[in-house]
């Protein structure tokens, strides 16, 4: 068990960097980040990028200094790498990925696309951007939906975030119904905007297949392998960055504890066999790793 960092030699940002990482846990690379003053925003999936001028202090702290090779297959041999095809997406790949599925998804609407894509490339997001929408919508394709409604519901569910929970789901559910109004029927575009509003609260009604879809896919990310969720975990806190840290963390344990207190995460059979027990772990986790 042992933290390593390999030399500095990656250029970024007007300086070099270097990968600290752990070869068999993210809580330990995780807790000796904290104790180092390593920031959580410099965390990638299995790696913190650290930049040059911290290399010497990480190394006395106790970072085994290692070459960039050997950092790597010690990385693979604990199970630790996270491989490009598991990681979140760049944000400019889940662009050209989104733009082409809503091309697909509703034809001749291309302005209505543009303006939500405006919106979920906000760059003050962070988890809740354009990445999170096209996790969703791998989720679905997951889920084997092809359901025009629910699809379009994904589309909607996070236009409008403001960090208000409750709000949120609100003013996206009546933008989807603006934007949907003489595009799809009456009925749809009701039936988009309660899909939407049912992403408040994650619980759907028991038959209710349709919002349990969507709402599986909203939460999906809670099952990812284990360095994406910390990705996740990083870029909810970045998304409220305004909050102070002792405030973010009483309301995240909240969070944490009411999903685990949950009889089911998952409400689709498909759902539930992916996602339910590495969801569970990764709140207990994380919720054993709050300060």
């Amino acid at each position: 068990m042992a933290v390593l960092i390999d030399p500095p030699r990656w250029p970024a940002w007007g300086t070099i960097f270097s990968h600290l990482v752990s070869d068999s846990s993210l809580d330990e690379l995780h807790a000796f980040a904290r104790a180092n003053d390593v920031p959580r925003a410099a965390f990638d999936h299995d790696h913190y990028d650290v930049p040059e001028r911290m290399y010497d202090a990480l190394v006395a702290a106790g970072a085994e200094p290692v070459r960039e090779t050997q950092l790597i297959r010690r990385l693979i041999a604990g199970g630790m790498r996270v491989r490009a095809v598991d990681r979140t997406p760049k944000r400019a790949v889940a662009l050209e990925r989104a733009h082409r599925a809503w091309a697909e998804l509703l034809p001749g609407t291309e302005d209505v696309g543009t303006r939500l894509l405006e919106r979920w490339s906000d760059p003050s997001r962070h988890y809740h951007d354009v990445r999170h929408l096209v996790a969703c919508l791998d989720a679905l394709a997951l889920l084997e939906c092809s359901d025009r409604v629910v699809l379009l519901a994904a589309w909607f569910h996070d236009a409008v975030y403001d960090g208000l929970p409750g709000s949120d789901e609100e003013q996206s559910a009546r933008l989807a119904e603006r934007e949907l109004d003489g595009v799809l029927t009456e009925s749809e575009v009701a039936e988009v905007g309660r899909l939407v509003r049912a992403t408040a609260d994650h619980a759907p009604a028991s038959g209710d297949e349709r919002a349990a879809l969507l709402c599986d896919a909203d939460l999906s990310i809670l099952g990812a392998n284990a360095g994406r969720y910390d990705v996740y975990a990083r870029d909810v806190r970045l998304d409220y960055a305004h909050v102070p840290d002792e405030e973010f963390t009483t309301g995240r344990r909240r969070v944490l504890e009411d999903l685990l207190t949950r009889h089911v995460l998952f409400h689709t059979r498909l759902g539930h066999r992916l996602w339910e027990a590495p969801a569970r772990a990764n709140l207990r986790r994380e919720l054993a790793g709050l300060p």
